[in-house]
């Protein structure tokens, strides 16, 4: 009796996303009694956690072959390989080959290498292969671009995707095409840096110009949303979209990590406090309905209590709502491991907290301005949705999963409003 792998997925929307790519692979290929664990890489607990999971799936699964993946796999293959639970460590471009699962086929244990991790920075295109529905009924996520060219000094994530490589427009449009036929109502455009999407492709277009053709293309797509920015990349077509096409969601989240320039740049970012308030208040003249979620590390090394404030009243001068605050660990292979005045990590906890309360007065203030209003909210369960701005919405009574609704907001409970 065939027993179909069994696949473990940590770390951001786009590992999910190639979860499922390689979930179709391995089946095709009759891959069999394997547990597929696709890690994430982004702190040094990410690689902590990643190591726990995989002793206890050996546990849970004590006679299956265990691959490891991921940006983890990918930046520390001898971490893996040296655990007496791993069968197979296998790289972030090869997970995602079909040679790769074919070759493994049925009975892959026996003569195959035991790590398949070649050099990530030597890729040069997407791989081809696209997950059509991949997410809810409700929502799709399509990865248009993959990898980073920057060199942020706290980030090991470059390492493990590579260089930035785009999807080309035409396929993405195509596969959205697709993507509505089936039903779906709203679309999500995922990679690694968004914006740098299309500096690789002939006649170097920008993410604005994909926006403005995929909503041009598609004109049956009801909503289109796009994930984590760079503020400061935002292109003018990108501009032009958020004030002129009511179907891209006005809802945006950005990459900013800090409110302080010394920590800005020690962080080897490329913009400063300035420029991201400046980011905030343009994108909101053009879309007064406009929320930004964000990304914040508290306690980078050198920050001082005063250089945290500055982050800390970034919230309220970017008027900001939904906060993604990571206390910083040292991650070693970066730069910033290496700076000699790390932060005690007492005082990075309690940073965290601090700026965690001030998010959720943030979002508790958002919540309360929208009793009494009327949203379009696309239900993600029969008796849950989001509004354009992301926002939960509850209902008493069911509605029919996957449509969108309009609806007035009678009130809030916790962080869902009431419709």
């Amino acid at each position: 009796m065939s027993t179909p792998p069994i696949f473990a997925t940590l770390g951001c929307r786009l590992n999910s996303y190639e979860t499922e790519a390689m979930k179709d692979l391995a089946a095709k290929a009759g891959v069999e009694g394997a547990v597929v664990v696709n890690t994430c890489a982004v702190t040094a607990e990410a690689v902590r956690k990643a190591r726990q999971e995989i002793r206890k799936l050996r546990r849970e699964n004590p006679d299956a072959k265990i691959i490891v993946t991921g940006c983890a796999a990918q930046t520390e293959p001898d971490t893996f390989v040296a655990m007496s639970e791993v069968d197979l460590v296998i790289g972030n471009s090869e997970k995602m080959q079909p040679e790769t699962w074919t070759a493994l086929g049925p009975n892959f244990i026996g003569d195959t290498e035991r790590v398949q991790v070649d050099d990530i920075m030597s890729v040069t295109e997407t791989a081809g292969h696209l997950i059509d529905g991949f997410g809810t009924r409700s929502r799709a996520y399509v990865q248009v671009q993959n990898g980073c060219d920057h060199r942020c000094t706290f980030c090991i994530i470059p390492y493990g995707r590579g260089n930035s490589r785009s999807v080309p427009a035409g396929v993405v449009v195509d596969q959205i095409k697709r993507l509505v036929d089936k039903g779906y109502n709203e679309v999500v455009l995922t990679g690694v840096d968004l914006t740098s999407w299309g500096a690789d492709l002939p006649a170097q277009p920008h993410l604005g110009d994909l926006v403005l053709r995929i909503l041009k293309l598609v004109p049956d797509l009801p909503r289109l949303r796009i994930s984590s920015i760079d503020s400061i990349e935002a292109d003018e077509a990108l501009m032009q979209a958020i004030a002129t096409e009511p179907r891209l969601m006005p809802h945006l989240h950005l990459s900013l990590q800090a409110g302080d320039d010394m920590i800005l740049k020690r962080m080897k970012r490329r913009h400063l406090r300035d420029d991201a308030i400046r980011f905030c208040e343009e994108a909101r003249k053009l879309r007064p309905d406009m929320t930004y979620g964000a990304d914040i590390i508290a306690g980078f090394p050198t920050e001082t209590e005063a250089m945290f404030d500055n982050s800390l009243k970034l919230v309220a001068d970017c008027d900001l709502t939904w906060l993604h605050v990571f206390p910083y660990s040292k991650r070693e292979g970066t730069p910033a491991a290496k700076i000699p005045s790390q932060v005690n990590g007492k005082a990075i906890k309690e940073r965290a907290a601090r700026l965690r309360a001030a998010g959720e007065a943030q979002v508790q203030k958002h919540l309360a301005a929208q009793v009494g209003r009327s949203h379009h909210i696309l239900m993600e369960n029969p008796l849950m949705g989001r509004t354009e701005q992301f926002t939960e919405v509850a209902f008493d009574t069911p509605r029919i999963e996957g449509s969108v609704v309009r609806a007035a907001i009678i009130g809030l409970r916790g962080n869902q409003l009431l419709a």
